[in-house]
């Protein structure tokens, strides 16, 4: 059945509804420095001390003690900090199991799905493989480790 010209306008003028209407969600992201610093420091502390006790077991080591802080920076000065990207740097200050405070460069993947991958200097926190306390090579869990946060925090 051939379309009249009035059906045309109005599939037109739906499918431009439509199209903007999805488009608006594309314009906001859910990425931004609060969210991703939120969702870094517990993330990281609790992998720390999961490395510092039941790998390399040096009990005593708890999040608390760890007091870590977190704060990024997407693409430097002139870049708004927020929205995906793998340009994100979050530099993380904690306390080591030695209580000596610390400070390391992260690397940071953000994605649009409210997730990321951050990735550590391995200088301070080791490298893809550790040997645990029985002498076996493990993965390390802070050497790079996922997160998620929740987009409406």
């Amino acid at each position: 059945m051939p379309l009249t010209p009035v059906l045309r306008r109005a599939l037109g003028a739906g499918l431009a509804v439509t199209a903007a209407v999805s488009l608006t969600g594309c314009g906001s992201s859910d990425v931004t420095r609060p969210r991703l610093e939120a969702s870094l420091t517990p993330t990281f502390a609790n992998l720390f001390v999961h490395q510092q006790t039941d790998i390399y077991g040096h009990f005593g080591v708890t999040t608390t003690s760890v007091a870590a802080h977190t704060s990024c920076d997407k693409g430097g000065l002139k870049v708004p900090d927020h929205g995906p990207g793998a340009d994100w740097i979050c530099t993380i200050k904690y306390t080591d199991e030695t209580r000596t405070p610390q400070e390391g460069k992260f690397d940071v993947q953000a994605k649009s799905n409210s997730c990321y991958t951050a990735a550590g200097p391995s200088k301070l926190i080791g490298l893809v493989t550790i040997t645990n306390h029985a002498g076996t090579d493990v993965p390390n869990p802070v050497f790079e480790f996922d997160g998620c946060f929740d987009p409406r925090a």
